[in-house]
C-alpha cells in the first residue's frame, strides 16, 4: 500500500497522515523505510568529485563533533582539515560551543591572510549566518554539504570517526597535551 501511494508522488509525511486517518498506527520513519530510495543523480556526483579533485589544494573542511568524557559530560571537538595534504590545520575543544567561539577558531586557524579558497562544512546549527558571513569576510567561499550527505565531506567524516573510535593515525596528529586533558574533563582550553 505504501509503495502504491509513493508511485503517485506522495512522500512519507503525506502517506503517514493518510494511513493514520485510515486507523493504522505507524510512524513516519517506518513509512519512509518502505519508500523506494531516490536514485542518486550521477551528474551531481561527478561534478562534486571533479570539484574536489580540481581544487583539493585550495579546500579546507571543518566539523564539530561530540565525545563523551569520563565524567559523563559532552565535549565538543572542532577541527579544520586541509584537503590537499589531509593535514589538520586547527583543533580545539570546549564544553559550550557558540557561533562566536567557532568564529574565534576560524581566526586562529587562518592567521595572516592564509585562509583557504573554499571551506566545506555541514548544516550544523552552530555554523549560523554569523559564521558564514565571517567566512565570506575572510575571502573564503563557504560550501555547505547537502542534507544527510557525509560522503560529500569524506575526509572530515573519516577524521571524526577516527577521533570517536580511537584510530591512532589521527590521534597522533593532534596535540598530545590537548586530547588527554579534554577527554578526562579536567581542563580544556576554549
Amino acid at each position: 500500500m505504501i509503495r502504491t501511494m509513493s508511485q503517485d508522488g506522495w512522500g512519507a509525511p503525506r502517506i503517514h497522515a493518510e494511513l493514520t486517518k485510515l486507523g493504522f498506527v505507524v510512524s513516519e520513519i517506518t513509512v519512509s523505510r518502505y519508500l523506494p530510495r531516490r536514485p542518486v543523480e550521477p551528474d551531481q556526483v561527478k561534478r562534486w568529485i571533479s570539484f574536489l579533485r580540481n581544487h583539493k589544494d585550495e579546500i579546507a573542511a571543518m566539523d564539530l563533533f561530540t565525545v563523551p568524557t569520563v565524567s559523563l559530560r559532552l565535549l565538543y571537538g572542532f577541527f579544520i582539515i586541509e584537503h590537499g595534504r589531509r593535514r589538520i590545520l586547527h583543533f580545539n575543544a570546549t564544553f559550550h560551543p557558540t557561533a562566536a567561539w567557532v568564529i574565534q577558531q576560524l581566526r586562529d586557524a587562518s592567521p595572516y591572510d592564509s585562509a583557504p579558497r573554499y571551506l566545506i562544512f555541514d548544516r550544523d546549527a552552530i555554523f549560523s549566518a554569523a559564521v558564514v558571513e565571517f567566512i565570506k569576510a575572510m575571502g573564503t567561499k563557504p560550501v555547505r554539504t547537502s542534507f544527510c550527505s557525509p560522503w560529500q565531506n569524506g575526509y572530515v567524516s573519516y577524521c571524526t570517526s577516527s577521533l570517536r573510535f580511537g584510530r591512532t593515525s589521527v590521534w597522533t596528529r593532534l596535540s598530545e597535551s590537548l586530547i588527554p586533558c579534554c577527554l578526562t574533563g579536567e581542563f580544556c582550553p576554549g
